[in-house]
This record gives C-alpha cells, sequence and structure tokens, in this order.
C-alpha cells in the first residue's frame, strides 16, 4: 500500500511547559525541533506504521528545508515537488502540563504549489491521497490539491485541520472545496464541525475526541488510558493508522503519537 499526502513540509518546533507562563518570566520547559506539518506527520507515520509513505508539497532552498526534508527522507518517505527560493515554513507548537497545545504557524513557501508543478507520476499509484484542510484553504495550493484529486487513481480523505481557520475562511465556502474533491473519508474534530454545522461531505466521517478516542460513522473507539505528554500530532497519527490499517491501528497510533513529545513517531 502506498499513501500520498499533499501540503506542508514545515520545520516544527515544540514547546512542553512545566509551569505556566508568567509575563517578565522565566519558565522551565522541556524543547524538540524537526521535520513536521500535518501532511508530512501523517506520511512519517504511514511509513512507521509499514505502508509506503510520499509526500507532495514545496519547500524552500534553505537551512529549515534541507533539515526537514532530510529528516523525513531518514524516515522512509518519499519526497515530491519543488525545492524554491524562500523560507520553508515554521509551526509553534505550545504544550500546557495537561498536554494540551497551541499552535502558531508560518507556513513559508508551501501555499504557493501550483497545478502545474504537479507530476501525474507522482499521483497514479497511490492508494490513497490525503489532503489536509490546510492545503484548501490558500491559494494556488487549493487549486493543486483538486488537480492532485482529479489525477490520482485512488480514493480521497480530507483532514479538515483547524476549526479557526475554516471559521475565518468561511464554513460554506470550506465545505464547497471539500465536497468538490469527493473524498471518501474526512476527519474532523467536535469543534470543526461545530463550524461546519449540517451535512458534511465523504462516505465516512472520522470524528477525533480527544483523549476520549474517535468515532467512525458513530461507532465509538475508547480513548487512551495513558497520560498524555503531548496531543501534537495525534489526529495525524489516527489518520496514517486508519488509512493505513482501520480503526485499530489508528487508536494504537494515536496512543503512541500522545505518550511523548513530538508530532512524528
Amino acid at each position: 500500500m502506498r499513501i500520498c499526502t499533499l501540503g506542508d513540509l514545515l520545520l516544527d518546533v515544540i514547546v512542553r511547559l512545566e509551569e505556566p507562563l508568567s509575563p517578565g518570566a522565566d519558565a522551565v520547559a522541556r524543547t524538540r525541533s524537526g521535520a513536521g506539518g500535518q501532511a508530512a506527520n501523517v506520511t512519517a507515520w504511514v511509513a512507521a506504521l509499514g505502508a509506503e509513505a510520499r509526500f507532495v508539497g514545496k519547500r524552500g532552498r534553505d537551512a529549515a528545508g534541507e533539515l526537514v526534508a532530510h529528516e523525513l527522507e531518514e524516515r522512509g518517505v518519499e519526497l515530491c515537488g519543488p525545492v524554491v527560493d524562500g523560507a520553508t515554513g515554521t509551526v509553534v507548537s505550545i504544550v500546557g502540563p495537561d498536554g494540551e497545545r497551541t499552535m502558531a504557524s508560518d507556513r513559508g513557501v508551501a501555499p504557493e504549489l501550483e497545478p502545474a508543478e504537479l507530476d501525474a507520476a507522482w499521483l497514479a499509484d497511490c492508494d490513497w491521497l490525503h489532503i489536509p484542510g490546510y492545503s484548501l484553504l490558500r491559494s494556488p495550493i487549493a487549486e493543486a490539491a483538486a488537480e492532485a484529486a482529479r489525477l490520482a487513481a485512488a480514493p480521497v480523505s480530507v483532514d479538515l485541520s483547524s476549526w479557526t481557520e475554516i471559521r475565518e475562511f468561511g464554513a460554506e465556502r470550506f465545505r464547497a472545496r471539500v465536497a468538490a474533491l469527493d473524498p471518501e473519508v474526512v476527519f474532523a474534530n467536535e469543534q470543526e464541525l461545530d463550524v461546519l454545522a449540517g451535512d458534511l461531505p465523504g462516505r465516512v466521517r472520522v470524528e477525533k475526541r480527544g483523549a476520549r478516542g474517535f468515532s467512525v460513522d458513530g461507532r465509538d473507539f475508547g480513548g487512551s488510558a495513558r497520560e498524555a505528554v503531548d496531543a501534537t500530532g495525534a489526529g495525524d497519527a489516527l489518520a496514517a493508522g486508519f488509512l493505513v490499517g482501520g480503526p485499530e491501528l489508528a487508536l494504537e497510533a494515536a496512543t503512541r503519537c500522545v505518550a511523548k513529545l513530538g508530532a512524528m513517531p
């Protein structure tokens, strides 16, 4: 099985606070930096779970781009897409003592991927094409995602990604972009579903519920008994597990993810 994703490969900086932040004061923290971005995270978990993984996206020809590309390739992911002058994006995740996270994102050149920069060969032999919602919120990458779905001889899955960005973008406008991809599976958390409201495109709906697990078309799969160290990337691990092996593998991958610092395996 080969799973392809289209979206962001970014420098991921995670700061796990051991105590609350106070203005003007220091706070003890643990940090990690390395490859990240939702599309890249999913491919890293796909490879770790034993399937073939291919990432499609645009990255900068800078030190950050070289670092994250090397790491993703070392994890067994095939990288496809243009490398251009410009900045590779960075996302900073602030993780509280309870494991919940807040993110600040600079996507760099990733949203500048154009439909004409796609090679049909990157998509022709994929068994799944996974598209994060972030890839539908900006142009021209949104048009590249639509073209990739057209070129792929495979079902499409979509993760809605960010309720705050969907709200700013416009729920109906975003829904239309998801529907145009004719997805087989849609991954969404409760806040994203609340923002979209109403019927959701996709034949299978996977609703992510954090520590309470997730549901697949109304069938519940329980959460982990482990204490969460860092929730960053848990949804990406879940999506990878679901596409590779179904709900049981999704739960196993998400449980592994929250038990450690960082979004990748």
